[in-house]
Parts: C-alpha cells; sequence; structure tokens
C-alpha cells in the first residue's frame, strides 16, 4: 500500500515568469504532439554543459500530461502531482474537495467515501477523493442542467445579459 505525504499548504501560486514560461513550453511541446503512441524531441544543451545531449522519447499519455500540467501553469494554476494510491488525511482530502475537515468527516461517517482508520486517524485513498470530487462535480453539472430546463419552461429563463438595454 502507497503511503505519501501530500502537503497542499506547500503549493505556491506560479509567478508571473514561471506562467509565461509555462505558456510559451506548453505551446510549442503541443506542436509536437501528432497522435502517435509516442513522441521523441531533442532537448537544448544546458548552457556551458559539454556533455552529449540525447533524443527524449516518452508515450504519448506521459508527454499529454506534461503539457496539460504546463496549461494549467500558464493559466496562473498551482499544481501537484498526486499518485492515485496515496493516502490522504482528513485535511489533505478536505483541501483537495475544497470543504472543511468537520464537513469531509460528515461525509466519511454518512459513508459518501471509503477510508480506513490508522489507529485513531482516518487515512483515505487519493484515488476516492478525486473519484468523488468527479462525481459531484457531474451531479452538480446535471442539477445546473435541471433548473436551467426548469427556467426554460417556466419561462423564467433570459437570454438578455443582465443591465441590457432595450
Amino acid at each position: 500500500m502507497a503511503s505519501l505525504a501530500v502537503n497542499f499548504e506547500e503549493l505556491h501560486e506560479p509567478s508571473t515568469e514561471d506562467i509565461a514560461a509555462a505558456s510559451t513550453a506548453a505551446r510549442a511541446m503541443s506542436r509536437l504532439d501528432r497522435g502517435s503512441p509516442s513522441v521523441s524531441f531533442m532537448p537544448q544543451a544546458v548552457e556551458g554543459e559539454t556533455t552529449n545531449v540525447e533524443p527524449i522519447s516518452l508515450p504519448m499519455s506521459i508527454f499529454r500530461l506534461i503539457v496539460n500540467m504546463l496549461v494549467e501553469m500558464g493559466n496562473g494554476n498551482a499544481i501537484a502531482i498526486v499518485p492515485v494510491n496515496a493516502e490522504l488525511t482528513t485535511q489533505q482530502a478536505a483541501d483537495l474537495l475544497n470543504v472543511s475537515r468537520p464537513h469531509l468527516v460528515k461525509l466519511l461517517e454518512q459513508k459518501a467515501l471509503d477510508y480506513r482508520m490508522v489507529g485513531t486517524h482516518r487515512k483515505l485513498k487519493a484515488r476516492e477523493v478525486l473519484n468523488y470530487r468527479m462525481k459531484t462535480a457531474f451531479a452538480r453539472g446535471e442539477s445546473l442542467k435541471k433548473m436551467v430546463a426548469l427556467d426554460e419552461e417556466l419561462g423564467l429563463y433570459d437570454d438578455e445579459p443582465v443591465g441590457s438595454k432595450d
């Protein structure tokens, strides 16, 4: 069983320079995605280094993951990589779900998420937490669609932006 301490408090917003570099790299690297099973590229030698530079070959799934991380950083988002088998504390899981720890504990007591006890502490698999997050996001989207449909049916939905003049 994999165990990994994930400290979301150590995440920091990328700097302006990081955002610009990530955006540039994401655009350049996305041009290498040609739908093949892998991608190979020749990295630049580090300035002042005399060692031979060899081509790098990555499976396309890993390459796309790296590009997606660069895109997120280019959008100003901090990035954390969490192995799906990592065990999270209740605080880490709450941070990942963007809820309070007491709310997460209530969810655990309602058996909305699986966990295991380690002494007096609850441990959650990152996979469980991420699946729950996707499931609730999907449910929110479906509920919103139903609300919009009901508003349209009742004539409450208006295509005009708020504050527009007739």
